[in-house]
């Protein structure tokens, strides 16, 4: 499928498409307009990372204790909206201000205006799928096994979504390449904090408790960290600087094996001169 500038679906959809719906999640939640990964240890401490973001997202102390338990994981769901709906657009609000020193805000305004879109959709997403669930016993059999099919559909697209955007958080590599490890080391501690104040440790002796608890902060911190010094060491990308002004950054890593284009396949998103690279 040839490249269009702006547009957003990843990957061409047919009919035969939506009945894989992991397929239309990496096509909604992984659009265009995203860059790739850098080089391949970029894209790996990405995967490390998402496993670290999953283990706080699920909650995997309700797998010790009692089994697994579904409502829980739809609260929990719930409850990661909620945070993500605050706490996303806190986090780049805080970054826009350090970044003011640099550059501007209007130079971000494409790349943030998407990024806002698909944290709208996701969190959509996950409340429509929490709902279907939540309400399809309260209808007929066959209005039962309809929505129960839909809401199956529907989990498997949110899963799959989220596996995407815990790699580029909710696109906001395209704002800036350390926003995506910024926002998931943030994300889970707020996760986590709750629970260690409160010392709700959901039935765990004190030992589990602080090391599932903790298990996924601190590793998701570690992998953050690591890929936040890789930026900056090999691409001279630094978390504190306006993204327009960084060097010009090499071609995108392409885990595919194809070469990407030598040109800036996203055109210019921060609105500097062609022939100045720092954008001022």
């Amino acid at each position: 499928m040839t490249y269009r500038q702006g547009s957003w679906v990843g990957d061409e959809l047919t009919a035969k498409s939506f009945l894989k719906p992991h397929q239309v999640a990496r096509a909604v939640f992984h659009p265009r307009w995203i860059p790739e990964a850098l080089d391949p240890t970029v894209e790996q401490l990405k995967r490390v990372r998402v496993i670290g973001g999953a283990v706080a997202a699920l909650g995997v102390y309700t797998f010790v204790e009692g089994g697994f338990a579904f409502d829980e994981m739809l609260d929990n769901a719930v409850t990661a909206s909620v945070v993500l709906f605050f706490l996303t657009p806190l986090t780049v609000g805080v970054m826009l201000y350090v970044w003011r020193r640099t550059g501007t805000v209007r130079q971000l305004k494409g790349p943030l205006f998407n990024a806002l879109k698909l944290l709208m959709l996701f969190i959509g997403a996950i409340l429509s799928t929490v709902v279907l669930f939540r309400v399809y016993g309260a209808f007929g059999l066959l209005a039962q096994l309809v929505l129960t099919l839909v809401a199956l559909w529907m989990a498997v697209f949110v899963i799959a979504g989220a596996v995407k955007l815990s790699g580029n958080f909710f696109g906001t590599a395209a704002v800036h390449r350390c926003l995506p490890p910024l926002l998931a080391t943030v994300t889970t501690w707020l996760m986590a904090i709750p629970d260690l104040v409160t010392g709700d440790l959901h039935g765990l002796s004190l030992t589990m408790g602080v090391v599932f608890i903790l298990g996924a902060p601190v590793t998701v911190t570690a992998i953050s960290v690591l890929e936040m010094r890789r930026l900056r060491q090999r691409y001279g990308i630094r978390l504190g600087v306006h993204p327009a002004a960084h060097p010009p950054l090499p071609p995108a890593y392409a885990p595919n094996g194809q070469v990407p284009p030598q040109s800036n396949p996203y055109g210019n998103p921060y609105g500097a001169p062609s022939g100045n690279p720092y954008g001022r």
